[in-house]
């Protein structure tokens, strides 16, 4: 059984994936995220409550299933 981390972070990463095919598909671009602000967000996710500078609604696992491949791979081009 998945915990609720899992499933939340895979859930974000199948629906970058669906994101990134469909917008390949119908307009022949590709989503990318600069990895420095990826991983400001990632951060900005996980700050507890009273530590977040401004109200971010996602939850990390989310947050790091939809970034984790701007965090893994670098584009160049």
């Amino acid at each position: 059984m998945f915990t609720t981390f899992t499933a939340l972070a895979l859930a974000g990463g199948g629906l970058r994936l669906v994101l990134q095919w469909q917008l390949r598909r119908r307009w022949e671009i590709s989503l990318s995220i600069p990895s420095v602000l990826a991983g400001a967000l990632v951060v900005l996710a996980g700050l507890p409550e009273f530590l977040k500078p401004l109200p971010f609604p996602v939850p990390l696992s989310l947050t790091l299933g939809l970034l984790l491949p701007d965090l893994i791979m670098t584009r160049r081009g």
